[in-house]
C-alpha cells in the first residue's frame, strides 16, 4: 500500500481513456476468472468481495457482522454486476458496473485532492499511476 494525492478528476480521465481503464479492466477480470471459462461466478466474484473487507472494517478497524447479513450483501453486489441475470458475470457486464462504480468514486471525491492508502494493484492506483505518467502530465 502507498498513501496516493487523487481526486474525482483522476478517476473520470482513467475511466474516459477507453484504452487504458480496458486493459486494468480485462486484466482484473482474468484473475477473478480462476476457472478461466470467461465468465465470473457468484464465487469466484465472493473471494474477491471478501478480500477487499468492505464490510468487515470500519477505517480499518475489524467490524463483527453476521454471516446472514455479509451473505445478502456480497449477493445483491453480485446481481449488481450480473445485468442479465443469468448467474454469471461476462467481461463487458464487468467492464459496464466497475465503470459505474468508479465514476460513482469520483462523484463523491469531487475536485478536492485527498489523501488515500491504495493497493498497489489497484484500479484507484492505476488512475493515479495513469495520471503522473509523463504522456498525461502536461
Amino acid at each position: 500500500m502507498s498513501v496516493e494525492i487523487l481526486d474525482g478528476a483522476t478517476i473520470v480521465g482513467f475511466v474516459e481513456d477507453e484504452e487504458a481503464f480496458g486493459v486494468c479492466v480485462r486484466e482484473l477480470f482474468r484473475q477473478l476468472d480462476t476457472d478461466k471459462d470467461g465468465l465470473l461466478s457468484y464465487a469466484e466474484m465472493l473471494k474477491e468481495l471478501q478480500r477487499l473487507r468492505v464490510l468487515e472494517s470500519h477505517f480499518g478497524v475489524d467490524v463483527k457482522r453476521e454471516p446472514e447479513e455479509l451473505a445478502r450483501v456480497y449477493e445483491s453486489l453480485f446481481v449488481q454486476f450480473d445485468h442479465d441475470l443469468n448467474g454469471r458475470v461476462d467481461m463487458e457486464e464487468f467492464k459496464e458496473e466497475t465503470k459505474e462504480i468508479m465514476l460513482a468514486m469520483a462523484n463523491g471525491l469531487g475536485s478536492l485532492p485527498v489523501q488515500m492508502a491504495l493497493e498497489h494493484d489497484s484500479l484507484l492506483m492505476k488512475a493515479v499511476q495513469r495520471e503522473c505518467s509523463p504522456k498525461f502530465s502536461a
